[in-house]
């Protein structure tokens, strides 16, 4: 969704994957400055939604040149942190919160008209993030109830949401949570893969379900924790091997190092990027049909990795708190002051 990111092209003979130019993003006018955007979904090139403060959604069917207010009536109370789309007229968004603060939207006419799907009722549930397998199987996950992360399913496209039972996910550290800060601390990839993230606690972890979420394993990564404001803050898997982690401290004041990690064997285990981004980054997004090359996005910039994670490097020093890539190519960035950007080569 947005400007294909530009590639030089490749002789027959040639098997190996080219670098892709140095990217850099468009920024386009919401007419939005007062809000932000931590919820994306990149839909294709053309249509993108977005999500944010005062209850603000978003789309654009043209590429960004044009974005139209779709905003549930009411919501001007909730802050929307995540949305999943399903085309130019399907969505389904969330909001965050402690109690009732935490809902969960559908429409299925590009935001004309929205449903309640879903009202937290536990005072003690506070949910963070949205995944899809498909368009009608989906999670969303809510920060530890009882000592361990509850998990909400759907599987009619976020028409009705179950809690699942917590047997098979494993006891939640002191002080662990999921971070609200990009819709990406719980991802999926494939049938029934989901991945979520951790921080807060004495380690970022990353839990593991192959089963969409009725049994899950945790492992601890290497981006550092031990504080309210640290670990690992959105997750990216091109399959359901190889994965990305990024994260940090929040705090503008605070460093962040070690501020990424790589899997290749599924969440079992991670590795410390060589050379990681220069600070917190609370987004990550794989650049479709390039088996090496994502971006991840923060407050300081945007950083690019051509290795699979390994070594990343600042290519622009704009604000965003999210990205997202579409499968035809197609990327988009949203953050604070109603900032939305498509990418470009």
């Amino acid at each position: 969704m947005g400007v294909l990111l530009a590639l030089t092209s490749v002789a027959p003979a040639q098997a190996r994957e080219q670098e892709p130019r140095t990217p850099h993003w468009r920024l386009t006018d919401t007419g939005t400055p007062g809000v932000r955007f931590r919820g994306l979904s990149a839909v294709g090139r053309d249509t993108a939604w977005v999500a944010g403060t005062g209850g603000t959604v978003l789309r654009t069917t043209d590429g960004g040149a044009h974005w139209r207010d779709v905003s549930p009536p009411g919501a001007a109370d909730l802050q929307f942190r995540d949305i999943e789309a399903f085309g130019a007229r399907r969505a389904v968004v969330l909001a965050i919160g402690e109690g009732e603060a935490s809902r969960v939207y559908r429409t299925d006419d590009g935001g004309a008209t929205w449903t309640e799907s879903f009202r937290n009722t536990d005072a003690r549930a506070f949910y963070d993030c949205l995944a899809f397998f498909d368009h009608r199987h989906g999670l969303a996950m809510s920060d530890p109830v009882d000592g361990r992360f509850r998990i909400l399913s759907t599987s009619d496209g976020g028409r009705s949401w179950t809690v699942l039972p917590d047997t098979g996910m494993p006891a939640a550290q002191p002080g662990e949570a999921g971070f609200a800060a990009s819709g990406q601390c719980m991802v999926a990839s494939g049938p029934r893969d989901v991945w979520l993230a951790t921080g807060g606690a004495a380690h970022a972890r990353v839990l593991h379900s192959a089963d969409r979420g009725l049994t899950w394993t945790a492992a601890d990564t290497p981006v550092p924790a031990g504080d309210p404001a640290k670990g690992v803050f959105a997750l990216a898997f091109r399959d359901r091997a190889h994965g990305l982690a990024v994260g940090g401290d929040y705090r503008a004041d605070q460093a962040s190092p070690r501020a990424a990690a790589t899997t290749a064997d599924g969440g079992r285990s991670w590795q410390p990027a060589v050379t990681p981004p220069p600070a917190y980054r609370s987004g990550v997004a794989w650049l479709p049909h390039r088996r090496t090359a994502a971006l991840a996005v923060g407050p300081t910039g945007t950083d690019l990795t051509t290795d699979g994670g390994r070594t990343w490097r600042t290519v622009d020093t704009g604000s965003y708190d999210t990205v997202d890539c579409a499968p035809d190519g197609g990327c988009w960035a949203a953050g604070e002051t109603g900032r939305v950007a498509r990418l470009g080569g």
